[in-house]
């Protein structure tokens, strides 16, 4: 009689932890160097990846060969093959996770964790998110990575968070740091006769191009410019990207344009309160690593919106990590 998967003992669990980031680092270099993209339908040699990527044939293998043992590429008599995990680092993959690997492995991001016992110290991480966004505006090509990843992410995910909740009831959204304008888009594609006005950094603003109708650009800083006055306004992966003393300004900047009952919604990942493996809690020291911000419990979204003048109302799941977390701006 077959024996079940025992669970790994403790010394194991130790040690899977310890050397964690090999794999994760070698996924990085196999993204950035475009090895998927290199191999096609046939089986190839690393020697024929390695000529195809100009790097070395014996390095290659060995990357290779550890990320095969993950399920990312197979090693097939002499050479290698494509699995589903490792097309989805290829560039033209419909739901390609390339640009996704590749900005774990940009210099703020890893940075940030070879970084982390300075966060562990000082609860706050070495740079910050307006240092990472300063590097990115120096160095295009890790912007463009980043901002292509985004793109990524939100493919992924937004068909979850336009199922999850009727938009078809607002009449004008402001999405508040909404990047490129995909989750208004999305909207627009749902419910065609809502007015949407992205408001982010006039640079921001500036790189969106081809706006639907319906769509306004708005530049300005939440910081410091008045927002657009509307009924409803989302805040998706915003908050969690500064610390609570910034959120709490981000939040009252809302509720300082908001109409009495306009609703709020924050799209964000949320600390689940039970013990267990979530990736809310991988992503909160991600921030805490990287950009200063972090993951927070529905209590905790709850004090920041009653600071703000602002009810919480109701979190809906999503069929993604995220959840929509709905207010109402207060008298």
């Amino acid at each position: 009689m077959q024996r079940g998967h025992e669970p790994p003992s403790p010394p194991q669990i130790v040690a899977d932890l310890a050397h964690g980031h090999i794999a994760a680092r070698c996924l990085h270099v196999i993204a950035d160097f475009g090895v998927a993209d290199a191999l096609g339908d046939e089986p190839a040699s690393a020697a024929e990846l390695a000529e195809r990527t100009g790097l070395d044939a014996d390095a290659l293998h060995r990357m290779l060969r550890l990320l095969a043992t993950y399920g990312v590429f197979a090693h097939e008599d002499g050479g290698y093959v494509h699995t589903p995990a490792s097309r989805l680092l290829r560039s033209d993959h419909p739901e390609s996770l390339r640009a996704f690997a590749r900005m774990h492995g940009l210099e703020p991001m890893w940075g940030g964790f070879t970084g982390l016992a300075h966060a562990a110290r000082t609860g706050r991480p070495a740079r910050g998110w307006p240092a990472m966004l300063e590097h990115l505006r120096r160095h295009p090509d890790d912007g463009a990575v980043f901002n292509e990843a985004m793109v990524g992410k939100s493919r992924r995910v937004l068909p979850a968070i336009i199922e999850a909740y009727d938009f078809s009831r607002c009449a004008r959204i402001v999405d508040v740091g909404g990047g490129h304008g995909h989750l208004l888009r999305a909207i627009l594609e749902r419910a065609p006769h809502v007015t949407g006005i992205l408001f982010d950094l006039p640079q921001v603003v500036a790189e969106v191009t081809h706006p639907p109708a319906g769509l306004e650009l708005v530049p300005g800083d939440f910081f410091t410019d008045p927002l657009p006055a509307a009924d409803t306004y989302v805040l998706m992966d915003l908050l969690h990207d500064w610390p609570d003393d910034d959120a709490a300004r981000i939040l009252a900047a809302v509720r300082n344009a908001a109409p009495v009952g306009a609703r709020v919604l924050i799209i964000e990942t949320v600390i689940a309160d039970e013990d267990g493996p979530k990736f809310g809690k991988v992503l909160d020291v991600i921030m805490l690593a990287t950009t200063g911000g972090r993951e927070r419990t529905v209590a905790e979204h709850g004090a920041l919106l009653a600071n703000a003048g602002m009810r919480l109302e109701r979190v809906l799941p999503t069929r993604s990590q995220y959840s929509i977390i709905e207010a109402v701006a207060g008298a």
